[in-house]
């Protein structure tokens, strides 16, 4: 049976160039391979058409050989010169598959330069510059470039020559039979190059640690979590990679007064027992300093008053919260006897006519009868 064209087999042109034909010869080994079709004979057929192909034409001179004389160019047994020699190009491209598969990013020589890691900064700062904003200072320990050899590793003077293990790749190819895997160099762990001479401040690292003082501006609004970007503020990268970034997350002190919901503020607010039977005006205090506000009579405990306007404007929004009042009647304490006994001339008072001075009281009374009943 006469044998097909190869440029046809790969589905290129002639004059397709070597990255095409090793993209095209990795697909189709990737579909026809035998280990993922195992019921299909056909597919067999066609991966060792697509192998034979790509062995004759990733050769420079083969594929001269085959243009020229067509099959009988590079068939051995009619004086060619194809033979079995083509399997170390397969071997590269199927390496490559490999690599696809199981994200090893290729057969060639790896990029050895990694941005550096991003770091974490927890700061605790109070109500008031959360809702202001404000700037600060702060100190942070990071991975930086070695001043002595710029990075590089090796003593001034010096430069890290190539690996002799993997020649500079990163990479060491282990080959069983039909199989070509790449590993990690153990000799140089990937970077491709060897310190003979390491800097005597970072060992060869190319890293050091220091201490770096930043200055942060925290803006008004923002709330427990938040975090602010410092771009390029992370550890240094490694052989002249990008550095990292810093992160600074926000966490709120506790107040003394008012707790935090969003845009809104909270507070608990004890008034008198006189206040909330009679009614009168109090003082409470705000993030911009105090407020008036009228209390009713008769106000119970429970009760919540609003001050529109009193919160926090949030970072994303243009619009101020409120002030959420919640109220506590507080019972006197350390009665003298004069004040016991108008207490309980006023209880003498309520009891004549409980169900108008009481009237929660005498619901919740009934309540519970009904329960019994």
């Amino acid at each position: 049976m006469a044998k097909k064209d190869y440029y046809e087999v790969l589905g290129v042109n002639r004059d397709a160039s070597d990255e095409d034909i090793k993209k095209s010869y990795r697909k189709l080994a990737m579909k026809y391979h035998p280990d993922r079709n195992p019921d299909n004979p056909k597919a067999e057929e066609s991966f060792k058409e697509a192998k034979e192909a790509y062995e004759i034409l990733s050769d420079e001179q083969k594929r001269a050989a085959y243009d020229q004389y067509g099959h009988a160019g590079v068939d051995p047994s009619m004086g060619g010169g194809a033979g079995g020699q083509g399997f170390g190009n397969f071997a590269d491209a199927f390496g490559d598959i490999f690599g696809d598969i199981f994200g090893g990013g290729g057969g060639g020589r790896r990029s050895n330069v990694y941005r550096g890691a991003d770091l974490r900064y927890n700061m605790e700062i109070s109500l008031e510059d959360a809702a202001r904003g404000t700037e600060t200072k702060i100190r942070i320990p990071v991975m930086a470039e070695c001043e002595t050899c710029h990075g590089s590793g090796a003593r001034p003077g010096t430069s890290p020559v190539t690996c002799t293990t993997c020649n500079g790749h990163g990479q060491v190819r282990m080959q069983q039979g039909f199989f070509s895997v790449q590993q990690t160099c153990p000799k140089c762990h990937g970077t491709g190059k060897m310190i003979k001479e390491p800097c005597p401040t970072c060992h060869g690292g190319g890293r050091v640690k220091q201490h770096k003082t930043l200055s942060v501006k925290i803006p008004a609004g923002v709330d427990e979590g938040d975090r602010i970007r410092l771009s390029g503020e992370g550890e240094a990268g490694v052989n002249g990679g990008p550095p990292g970034d810093l992160y600074v997350v926000v966490h709120l002190k506790k107040h003394d007064i008012f707790e935090r919901d969003g845009a809104n503020l909270h507070c608990e607010m004890p008034i008198s027992f006189s206040t909330a039977a009679l009614g009168g005006e109090i003082e409470i205090p705000t993030l911009d300093g105090h407020a008036k506000m009228k209390i009713p009579a008769e106000t119970q405990t429970g009760a919540v008053f609003r001050l529109r306007g009193k919160g926090i404007k949030p970072l994303r929004s243009n619009d101020h919260g409120d002030l959420m009042c919640h109220v506590v009647v507080e019972t006197p304490v350390k009665l003298t006897d004069r004040q016991k006994e108008i207490l309980r001339e006023l209880e003498e008072i309520n009891q004549q006519d409980s169900d108008k001075h009481s009237p929660r009281a005498k619901g919740w009374l009934d309540k519970v009868k009904g329960f019994f009943e």
